[in-house]
């Protein structure tokens, strides 16, 4: 059984999420024995990849960044949010550091459970520690497999 998990950009002009939608979605289904998801549960392609999943029937766990993570949520997001939580296995990490640290080490834990990291993101450096780009970089840095889904490109590619 393979493990998936996912690091990808948030709410952000011009992606169209149907078609992200639709790519994870292939994504998953390329890989019959996915035995499990990990994901942060952010807005946008967390959710996105979560939602897809559950769909499938793969069981999703939400790693939980920190204690009080909620507050980084808002309105449909928040609700989106505490929906799929629901559905997932809740791991929650300790963080408190800083939230950057925090999240940095959140995408390290969903790499570090994964077999294959989906990457929906531009492909430019991130704005801060944690982001996308440096979730790549650490998959590079352990070998691990990247599916690179640019939203805004709409190209698919893998990252060896």
């Amino acid at each position: 059984m393979i493990r998936i998990g996912v690091s990808g950009h948030q709410a952000r002009s011009g992606i169209d999420w149907i078609w992200t939608s639709s790519e994870i979605k292939t994504v998953l289904q390329c890989y019959l024995k996915v035995g499990e998801a990990f994901t942060s549960l952010a807005v946008g392609s967390d959710q996105v990849f979560a939602r897809e999943a559950l769909a499938l029937g793969i069981p999703v766990n939400a790693v939980i960044p920190m204690i009080g993570y909620e507050r980084f949520f808002t309105g449909s997001g928040l609700a989106s949010y505490e929906s799929l939580l629901l559905h997932c296995n809740v791991i929650v990490l300790e963080g408190g550091e800083n939230d950057e640290k925090s999240f940095l080490n959140a995408g390290r834990y969903i790499v570090d459970s994964s077999d294959l990291v989906v990457a929906i993101w531009d492909g430019q450096p991130a704005n801060g520690p944690g982001g996308t780009a440096d979730i790549v970089d650490y998959c590079m840095e352990l070998g691990r497999k990247v599916v690179h889904i640019n939203p805004l490109l709409r190209t698919v590619d893998t990252i060896n």
